[in-house]
């Protein structure tokens, strides 16, 4: 379909790619990886033909259509109906409508006109061939399983955000069906409803797809091939995402030390060149080593993935036990009500993980919670308790005037320039990048800047709302460690799962305007979920607020009470064996990460053994205080 043969780009000065090398074939489903700055982006440009290659050349099978997806469509403007913007994937095919109806004009007035009727004949049949009749229907599926409502399909695109715009976007894209679709970062602006469907519709996609994403979990159901970019190369691995990084860390300790031995003969060379080039009886063979090092095909040193940077959050003083408590809570907006005698308890060391469909009112409640938004009922904070928040919003409130290390610095009083210039890093902002002004700053840009701002507060409680937009993947996984050792309390909303799956051990959704909770992590809900599928998702329309009617409740007999306090036995017991195997766990991880045991494999081996099995024992045991939890009615 595509061939990339000997590219190269020059982008001010510095090379993206050098000579690189790409056959990309029909049916590949490939996901385009590399750190970020490696030209991941420019590489889908070039193929679009939007940029042109400083040397080689990119060639194209005959009549190729591709569809490209990305952050620029955002620009598009229209005061069409989505539906109707949507429709536009179907230009040609609306055109022959068009041709039809005026041919079945002139065919009204010329009834016997044999070359109309000709023409018309063949129209029809192109229209069918093209799906004309079924055109509409394709658009409201579409446009269904990205989030729309039949009535949200004829409101104007630009009455929209600039999320729910790109899904309009999006939509178009995947019902133009290209023979190669090019995505830069689709899931973006996608709720996990949305998400879960696109990624059925990419694994359904006969054609060809490259998909540029931070969400791992997203690449491991859609790609079957991986591209990293690294050293202006190209290198190719047939898997998912997650064997990939099993392979490519294979391939990293071969380059190491293929780079380690290729040093070590180069300084021998070297020695020899130096002690021998005045000699005039070894200056003939040290003037041929000299040639011979000119000569080598030098292997680059394995890039690093920041695995050395580490981002703590540091907390100033414990909270209580009791963290926030939410007591009665009712919200609504006009006729949709978000909450409705909505209850919920945060409590000390509680990692919870808020998720679900867009206008389900996940940011209302973190609003809530935080007391900035205005609602019934008591959203009561415990003692102690000192609390910041991250959301998109916060962008505003940065002094535009300001460069990224005055912004930052002043959040951090007592760090050193050290740690301010490391926390910086960790978000993506080294040497002269820290001294931009935030004003000439991209709103991805403005949002790392407000993040770092948030994470030095040394708060007890985080309230974070979508962290991991527009952060790459290493960002993401030091961001995922340091939230994992936090020792305070927080509360985040995301779309990524396997951030989520990583940090969390709640989860919270809003179901039927109550606030639900699930004791466990995202993976185990998402399982429990499949067993046990949502009802209902919608949103009541409120009428009056109603009064909460007495509900008489049965005694509790002699044998119930007996059953209730053996269950409460089975739970605590329960409690104490997870709390006892989670120590064992740390203990074991620290012993694995000690380099005198990672070393010697045979070591390792044992330890990673008796790890695998604890591993296993937690999750039979997690499942058990699971089922005690529910009998109990927790």
């Amino acid at each position: 379909m595509i061939t990339i043969q000997d590219l190269s780009y020059d982008l001010g000065g510095r090379f993206l790619y050098k000579d690189a090398n790409w056959q990309i074939n029909y049916g590949e489903h490939i996901g385009l990886v590399g750190k970020n700055g490696t030209g991941k982006s420019t590489l889908l440009r070039l193929i679009t033909r939007q940029l042109t290659p400083t040397e080689g050349s990119i060639t194209y099978a005959k009549n190729l259509k591709i569809g490209f997806l990305n952050q620029d469509l955002l620009s598009f403007k229209s005061d069409e109906p989505i539906l109707n913007v949507a429709m536009q994937a179907f230009d040609e095919t609306i055109a022959l409508e068009a041709k039809i109806n005026q041919l079945l004009d002139d065919l009204h007035l010329n009834p016997t006109d044999e070359n109309i009727l000709h023409e018309l004949s063949e129209a029809q049949e192109q229209f069918e061939l093209q799906g004309g009749y079924e055109m509409e229907a394709r658009c409201y599926e579409v446009l269904g399983g990205l989030g729309f409502s039949d009535a949200d399909t004829q409101a104007p695109f630009n009455s929209f955000s600039g999320g729910w715009r790109m899904r309009v976007m999006l939509a178009q894209m995947l019902l133009r069906k290209p023979d190669i679709l090019l995505l830069d970062e689709p899931t973006n602006h996608l709720d996990l409803p949305s998400i879960q469907w696109v990624e059925n519709y990419m694994q359904a996609f006969k054609g060809t797809y490259i998909i540029v994403s931070h969400d791992r979990y997203f690449l491991d159901l859609v790609v079957t091939k991986v591209v990293e970019i690294t050293h202006q190369k190209l290198h190719f691995y047939d898997c998912n995402y997650s064997k990939f990084l099993v392979e490519r860390e294979e391939r990293r300790i071969m380059q190491q030390a293929a780079f380690d031995n290729q040093q070590q003969y180069i300084r021998e060379q070297e020695r020899f060149i130096e002690r021998f080039k005045a000699k005039a009886s070894k200056a003939t063979q040290a003037q041929s080593r000299v040639k011979m090092l000119d000569k080598l095909d030098r292997v680059d040193a394995p890039d690093s993935d920041q695995a050395g940077m580490v981002l703590k959050f540091h907390v100033a003083r414990k909270s209580g036990v009791d963290v926030v408590k939410l007591k009665h809570v009712y919200k609504s907006f006009g006729e949709k009500v978000i909450l409705q005698d909505a209850e919920g308890l945060i409590q000390r060391g509680d990692k919870i993980g808020l998720i679900g469909a867009n206008g389900m009112g996940k940011s209302t409640l973190l609003r809530i919670i935080v007391g900035t938004e205005p609602h019934e009922g008591e959203a009561i904070h415990g003692h102690n308790v000192e609390a910041t928040f991250f959301a998109q919003h916060q962008l505003e409130a940065l002094d535009v005037k300001q460069t990224i290390w005055e912004e930052v610095y002043k959040s951090a009083p007592n760090k050193t320039d050290a740690q301010v210039r490391a926390i910086l890093g960790c978000f993506l902002f080294s040497g002269d990048d820290v001294h931009k002004k935030i004003q000439v700053l991209s709103g991805g840009e403005k949002s790392r800047v407000a993040l770092a701002k948030t994470l030095l507060q040394e708060a007890n409680f985080l309230m974070l709302d979508e962290p991991t937009n527009h952060l790459d993947m290493q960002s993401i996984q030091i961001l995922m460690e340091a939230l994992k050792n936090y020792e305070g309390t927080f509360i985040v909303v995301s779309h990524d799962r396997y951030f989520l799956s990583e940090i969390c051990n709640k989860i919270w959704y809003i179901e039927n305007t109550k606030i639900k909770e699930y004791p466990g992590t995202y993976e185990e809900y998402d399982y429990w979920r499949k067993q046990n599928p949502v009802q209902t998702n919608g949103i009541p329309k409120a009428t009056a607020k109603p009064e909460p009617k007495p509900v008489a409740k049965a005694e509790p007999t002699v044998d119930d009470s007996k059953k209730i306090n053996q269950l409460k036995n089975q739970l605590k017991k329960a409690e104490e064996q997870l709390e006892k195997l989670e120590k064992q766990k740390k203990k074991l991880e620290e012993e694995m990460a000690k380099p005198s045991v990672y070393n010697d494999a045979k070591a390792y081996a044992k330890i990673q053994s008796e790890y695998n099995a604890l591993t296993d024992e937690l999750k039979v045991v997690t499942k058990a205080w699971e089922e005690t939890y529910m009998a109990i009615g927790g």
